[in-house]
């Protein structure tokens, strides 16, 4: 039966009507995936840095521009979002550990013990958060140990124990709920080493070790 002019327009219309959709479709979903891709790229960049920004050192994590207020966004938005005031990183140097020198995520259901060398600086101060940065809330109200509190060998060198329950020495209560994960932040002011830019140095062999005791 001869199609008429009317069903071929119809045809062509619905044929373009169709390619149209499909087009549009795959534009939404490539703008989709871009943009996922961009927050994602973005969201990495501030919580887990890059080797232009940060540096890495066993469990330890760095920002080079600490405190600079010429820094890069990036560091910017990093410290933003951690809410730290620190000082430039040619007066102190911030480290930061959110797993164990193994790999893995720091957790309250573990014990972990933390070893550390001396350290060539004027003071330093080990802290124990909460993924969030917050305090976490215990009956003996100790939140850190720094250089003039810590018990320390007779060659300077420490260990700091963290767990639920109360551990002889050095202790940092890692309260009540086991779901809770930590975030050891070590600050070291005024270190003696420092490179051309005046940048303090510290040798890897000087950042405390991370080791996991036992969980559950």
């Amino acid at each position: 039966m001869p199609v008429s002019g009317s069903q071929t327009h119809n045809s062509l219309w619905r044929d373009e009507g169709g390619t149209s959709m499909r087009a549009l479709g795959y534009f939404i979903g490539a703008f989709a995936v871009a943009l996922i891709l961009g927050i994602g790229s973005a969201w990495y960049m501030i919580e887990r840095g890059s080797m232009l920004t940060t540096t890495r050192i066993g469990p330890w994590t760095s920002w080079l521009s600490e405190g600079n207020p010429n820094a890069d966004p990036y560091t910017r938005a990093h410290l933003a979002r951690s809410g730290r005031l620190p000082l430039t990183s040619t007066a102190a140097r911030y480290f930061v550990a959110n797993t164990d020198s193994s790999g893995d995520r720091l957790s309250a259901a573990c014990e972990y013990a933390i070893a550390g060398a001396p350290l060539n600086a004027r003071w330093w101060s080990l802290a124990l958060y909460d993924s969030h940065g917050s305090i976490i809330p215990n009956p003996s109200n100790r939140y850190s140990f720094n250089s003039e509190e810590a018990i320390r060998r007779s060659d300077g060198s420490y260990e700091v124990h963290v767990s639920q329950t109360a551990r002889p020495g050095n202790w940092l209560p890692s309260g009540v709920d086991p779901d809770r994960n930590l975030t050891l932040l070590l600050r070291i002011y005024g270190p003696r080493d420092t490179d051309v830019s005046g940048i303090g140095q510290i040798p890897a062999e000087s950042l405390p070790k991370i080791e996991l005791i036992r969980c559950g």
